[in-house]
């Protein structure tokens, strides 16, 4: 079979059904990838470095020749690391009809390099000699990029779930998805619960570009639904909403759930209040400056007491303001409000409240 170069919507139609390689160094692939893409370098990061610089400073053949170098005793390696690849996806691929080899083939794989050159042409030659069937990115990962950041510029159909902290939007976002609602959950993708606690408990933020990554296929996904997404500021941990996605959030209906200050706090007492003492300490510290010397000392005070219930209601005052100032800082906000009057933290309760006010605001 001869080696398919195809465009980016059909390469992530394709990542449903067959393995996905990225033959990047490891550096360019732990720093950012495709979500899925499983790492298969022809080059270490130091042979790239090598291979690059004889590139700019000799030419083109003589870099190929370097490369083919380091790529020739690695050849049988890749291959076989390929096979084990196909073998543990056999199963899942299985599941479609397309993804089943084709008579007399070994099966199919999906792969691509920085640009869609050298790299990537060289390891296909090879796997389509061995005997796959060889797809490969046109552009490349650079190609991937300009793709991604393009998502943020559409118009998405979406509705803000809004709410002051300790509403448990992201339960509501969950429930809202067990009752078959399109949702989004950015924070989820961040890794990252959005408040100076947002990482506690959670695994390594990914990096901006890799959240990036992520975030456009999800979105890809949803772009002909009206799904739910969470009120958020800009900024989620260590990572910030594309500029162009979170303008447009700024311009969507929202549904605010008006619970109680009392039943947000026990809330949120009972979530994070389990969380080792330094870090919740460490925590407050990391906001002292908008928090203010006086309430950023006595707030740790409380938690060194153990006394967490009131150490939290001072930062849940600090939350509504900022989330407050962050609502009403909308255009037509007004028009794009709908209050939902809610008496407690109550998951299904809520989502019931939410989806009929949504209803009557079709």
């Amino acid at each position: 079979m001869p080696i398919k170069k195809i465009t980016i919507p059909e390469f992530l139609e394709k990542t449903a059904m067959y393995p996905l390689l990225d033959v990047r160094s490891p550096g360019e692939y732990t720093h950012a990838h495709l979500p899925g893409a499983l790492s298969l370098p022809l080059f270490t990061d130091e042979e790239r470095k090598i291979v690059g610089t004889a590139y700019k400073q000799q030419g083109k053949q003589i870099a190929i020749k370097l490369g083919l170098d380091f790529f020739g005793v690695k050849m049988k390696g890749m291959v076989e690391e390929v096979e084990k690849i196909i073998a543990a996806h056999s199963k899942e691929a299985g599941k479609y009809k397309e993804a089943r080899p084709l008579s007399g083939g070994l099966g199919a794989v999906l792969l691509h390099c920085w640009r869609g050159g050298m790299r990537s042409a060289g390891v296909a030659w090879l796997l389509d000699l061995y005997g796959y069937e060889v797809y490969t990115l046109a552009g490349g990962y650079k190609a991937y990029r300009s793709w991604v950041l393009l998502q943020f510029e559409k118009d998405y159909d979406c509705k803000i779930l809004g709410g002051y902290t300790g509403s448990g939007k992201t339960d509501l976002l969950k429930q809202l998805q067990k009752n078959n609602q399109p949702v989004l959950d950015l924070e989820g993708l961040a890794n990252h619960k959005g408040s100076a606690f947002g990482a506690l408990g959670q695994p390594l933020q990914p990096t901006q570009e890799m959240f990036e990554n992520i975030l456009a296929i999800e979105l890809n996904k949803l772009q002909q639904s009206n799904f739910y997404i969470e009120d958020e500021s800009q900024r989620i941990g260590v990572l910030n909403i594309p500029n162009a996605f979170w303008k447009t959030m700024r311009t969507k209906p929202v549904y605010f759930m008006d619970i109680p200050f009392e039943q947000r706090l026990a809330y949120i007492t009972t979530a994070y209040g389990c969380h080792d003492k330094e870090k919740l300490v460490n925590a407050i510290i990391r906001i002292q400056k908008r928090l203010g010397p006086l309430e950023t000392k006595t707030a740790i005070g409380f938690l060194i007491e153990n006394n967490h219930r009131e150490s939290f209601k001072i930062l849940l005052h600090y939350y509504d303001k900022h989330y407050l100032k962050g609502l009403n800082n909308r255009e037509n906000i007004s028009v794009l409000l709908n209050k939902i009057e809610c008496s407690s933290v109550d998951t299904i309760s809520n989502t019931e409240k939410i989806l009929r006010c949504a209803t009557v605001n079709v």
